[in-house]
Formats: structure tokens, C-alpha cells, sequence
């Protein structure tokens, strides 16, 4: 089934349109703040901790959150000063609030390495596609990624042109980008009225269509790698990466939920293509309880924050705020921006 996501979005389940962004960016916050404290914990230990159903409430006035929150945010706040979607403009401005976060005192959350590393040479001036960290696909290129499927007024290209750029600034491996803009490509499939069950097949369909286009308009001369004979095949790679782990996907959904650790299906979650994977499948598996959900992608061996983080996105683009308990929305870490960016994208 094809969605013209360009399309005015309809209501689905009764949930108004204009819930839906701040539905999505809430819901990145509360499954990084419920996962992060059971990030490198095992599946065991976790649920000795929190009970077999996993962290089910937030804890902590504020409820704090990860990286994946703040770095979802500084390209949130860029998308929303840019005067418009180009390459020139917005480059400078993801430039200056990615190192606004690596400066911040703040950025104590066990950042990850490879941003780190990025942020380091773009803050000597390093252009971008000499800064990043070419052979990483770690999960941060699209941890932060889901506000770019929330902008309205970013047609496929645009959506897809910024999702590969903020991957790249760090993240310089082809399944990076591929993975980024499959993540921000679902966030805008579900907030222009998609269902959850929908997406894995609209993501195999966009991972096809895409497996050749190489968008250097975005990107520049970042395929220029040794061994790398020209930009088609440098994208490819990636493309071809992700439509493996849909693959596990959908041998995942074929299956019974044996009530296990989501990874062992679909991967841990710390890099990009598993991520999103992982995020989907719980979000899947309990796509009528989205609190459920976010306690399944918290109760993982793997990238616990991040898993969990994408798959409130997910749930809270298809749902709106109507998926979250009310009581969160003034505990959660950071809730003033958050207001702020989805009253503007609603």
C-alpha cells in the first residue's frame, strides 16, 4: 500500500492531527528516560529491578534523560530556526548545536564516542565531511533524527536531504544515513496518518526505491572512500544493510512474542539499522499499550535508552500526546522545549 504522505493527513483512531508532533517528541523523551537507567543492565537484572514487564513509570522530578533526548533536540532547534530546508543553511546551524551540546555541562549522560570524536573536529573548523567518523553506523545517526519526520512542509526529498545530512556530520557510514532517513521517513508516514502495522512494508518500499539515489546535492563528495569506486555504490550499501534487518523484522512479526529480549531478534540496538529495527518490533508487539511498549524496549541487553526512545517516537507520531499518561508531560526532563517545538510543529 502506497501513502502519498504529501497529502493533508487524516485522523486515524480519533486522534486529532495536531497532536500528533508533540505526541512523537514527548514520547522520544519518556522512552530515553525509562531506558536509560536500564541501559547495560542485562535482561535478568532488569526485570529483578523493575518486575518482568520492565520500567513502567518515570522516576525523579525532573525524570532525566540521555543524549538521545538533547541531541534530538539541538537538531530539533535547528530545523526550527532555519529559514529554509537547504544544505547551506542548515549545515552551520546543526554545526553550531551539536558543539552547544558537546560544550554543554549538561552532556554528562555517557555521550557517545563517535559524536564526541565529530563534534571535536567541527569545533576546529574541520568541514563536515572530513569531521565525521567515516566507518561509524553507530545508532547516534538517528537517535536524534525522528523531529525531521515532524517539520511540516518537507516534501520526500527534503525529508530525505536533511535526515542524511545530520546523520552525516558525525556518522559518515552509509548505513547511517540509509538508516537515518528510514527512521525520520517513518515518524512522517505515522503523523500523516499511517498505521504502526504499515510502516515495515512503506520502509521496504522506500529502502528499494532509494537503494541508488545518492544525494550530493546533501551530501557532497562524503562517498570519496578508498575502495569506493563511485557514490551509487558507497549508498548502496547502506540501503542493502537496512533491507537485512527489515528481513529480521519481518521474520520477527511472523513469529510468536516469546516475551524475550527484542534484540535476539532484530539486534542490540547500538548501531543505526538495528536501532530502528528494535524500536519497531516493540512498538509492534504492543502497539495497543504504548507505555507497554516502551517497558518491552526498556527490558533489553542492548541500547536500552535509544531503543526505547525510538520506539515512543514512533508510537507517539501514530498516537499523539493521547498514547502518554498526562502526569508525565510536566516530570519529563526538558518538557518546556518540548511544548515549545510541538505547539509549533502541531
Amino acid at each position: 500500500m502506497a501513502i502519498m504522505i504529501e497529502q493533508p493527513a487524516r485522523p486515524v483512531g480519533g486522534v486529532p492531527v495536531e497532536q500528533r508532533a508533540s505526541g512523537s517528541l514527548f514520547g522520544l523523551a519518556y522512552g530515553d528516560a525509562l531506558g536509560k537507567p536500564t541501559e547495560f543492565l542485562t535482561v535478568a537484572e532488569i526485570r529483578r529491578r523493575y518486575g518482568p514487564d520492565g520500567p513502567r513509570e518515570l522516576t525523579g522530578q525532573p525524570a532525566l534523560v540521555t543524549d538521545d533526548t538533547q541531541m534530538g533536540l539541538a537538531v530539533a532547534w535547528a530545523l526550527h530556526q532555519a529559514s529554509a530546508a537547504t544544505p547551506e543553511i542548515l549545515e552551520p546551524l546543526l554545526r553550531d548545536r551539536f558543539l552547544a551540546w558537546a560544550a554543554s555541562p549538561d552532556n554528562n549522560r555517557a555521550p557517545g564516542m563517535t559524536c564526541l570524536r565529530a563534534c571535536g573536529e567541527l569545533a576546529r573548523g574541520t568541514r563536515w565531511q572530513e569531521a565525521t567518523v567515516a566507518g561509524s553506523k553507530g545508532c547516534g545517526a538517528n537517535m536524534r533524527v525522528t523531529p525531521v519526520g515532524l517539520v511540516p512542509g518537507y516534501d520526500l526529498d527534503t525529508l530525505a536531504g536533511v535526515a542524511q545530512l545530520q546523520a552525516g556530520l558525525t556518522h559518515g557510514h552509509p548505513t547511517g544515513l540509509a538508516a537515518s532517513e528510514l527512521t525520520a521517513y517513518a515518524v512522517r508516514v505515522l503523523r500523516d496518518g499511517a498505521s504502526l502495522t504499515e510502516v515495515p512494508a512503506l520502509l521496504r518500499q522506500r529502502a528499494s526505491g532509494q537503494r541508488s539515489v545518492y544525494r550530493g546535492d546533501w551530501l557532497g563528495d562524503l562517498w570519496q572512500r578508498p575502495g569506493v569506486t563511485d557514490p551509487v555504490e558507497f549508498i548502496a550499501r547502506g540501503w542493502d544493510e537496512c533491507l537485512a534487518v527489515l528481513d529480521r523484522l519481518d521474520a520477527a512479526l511472523a513469529a510468536p512474542d516469546d516475551g524475550g529480549d527484542p534484540c535476539l531478534r532484530t539486534g542490540a540496538g547500538w548501531i543505526a539499522e538495528e536501532a530502528l529495527a528494535t524500536a519497531l518490533l516493540s512498538a509492534l508487539w504492543h502497539r495497543d499499550d504504548p507505555v507497554a511498549a516502551l517497558g518491552r524496549a526498556a527490558t533489553t541487553a542492548g541500547d536500552s535508552d535509544s531503543i526505547a526512545a525510538l520506539a515512543g517516537a514512533f508510537l507517539g507520531a501514530e498516537r499523539g500526546m493521547s498514547a502518554w499518561p498526562t502526569r508525565w508531560s510536566d516530570q519529563v526532563e526538558y518538557a518546556d522545549q518540548l511544548t515549545t517545538l510541538g505547539a509549533a510543529w502541531d
